[in-house]
């Protein structure tokens, strides 16, 4: 692959020309269909995944129902956990979303790698860290907030991580179905349908061709707020 390309990630984006054509050299490119899996809970890990393009969700199965962790798209990277652990499993599936392409860096060089390279392991237990704390957050939004907050609260995160300014407000990039959303609050899908409406209703929210946008964030935000 183009070294160049990997520059893109945040793992690797302070290593020179020199590295990014060393580790390049290790990597496998796959491509994958939309709705293709890429691994299940349980199989032994054995790579980091690196999103060049498309978009992956990582999930797992509760009671014959899928609940979405994470969604991952182009510069972001996945697989990490199950590499720095000691049973090697990983501990949610992955899937796709849209048609995507991954770089593939398997375990036998990726652990020789960071122990040559140690800023590229700090980058990902800095990251680590962060999803560890994002996940809290969803734990608490499952188990505490009725259905209308945890949705307010997935749009701004959402926002947050793949929010894009325009005039109107902040435009989510991803195309979102009413089960994905469903499957990332713990709700039922017609309860997402009647509270999307309700915010459209509300001029909080617009949704066009599966892509939401945020047209007023403080009152939005306002949502989260105790009365």
């Amino acid at each position: 692959m183009n070294p160049q390309l990997l520059r893109d990630f945040p793992l690797f984006e302070q290593l020179n020309d020199e590295h990014l054509a060393e580790i390049s050299k290790l990597c496998s490119i796959c491509n994958y269909s939309k709705g293709e899996y890429i691994f299940l809970e349980g199989d032994e890990g054995e790579a980091l995944y690196l999103v060049i393009s498309g978009v992956v969700q990582i999930y797992q199965n509760n009671h014959s129902r899928d609940i979405i962790l994470s969604i991952f798209r182009e510069g972001d990277y996945f697989g990490e956990m199950a590499l720095l652990q000691n049973e090697r499993e990983h501990s949610a599936s992955a899937r796709t979303i849209e048609k995507s392409t991954l770089c593939i860096l398997k375990k036998r060089h990726f652990i020789p790698l960071v122990k040559s390279k140690p800023e590229i392991l700090i980058g990902i237990l800095e990251t680590t860290l962060e999803r560890l704390r994002g996940a809290n957050k969803l734990i608490t939004d499952l188990t505490i907030h009725d259905a209308r907050t945890r949705i307010a609260r997935m749009l701004l995160r959402l926002a947050e991580q793949h929010g894009v300014p325009f005039s109107g407000g902040i435009l989510i990039d991803l195309k979102l179905t009413h089960q994905h959303l469903a499957d990332m609050t713990g709700t039922a899908r017609e309860t997402v349908t009647k509270l999307l409406l309700e915010f459209q209703n509300e001029q909080l929210i617009r949704i066009d061709r599966k892509k939401i946008s945020i047209r007023n964030i403080d009152s939005l935000r306002n949502l989260l707020e105790p009365t």
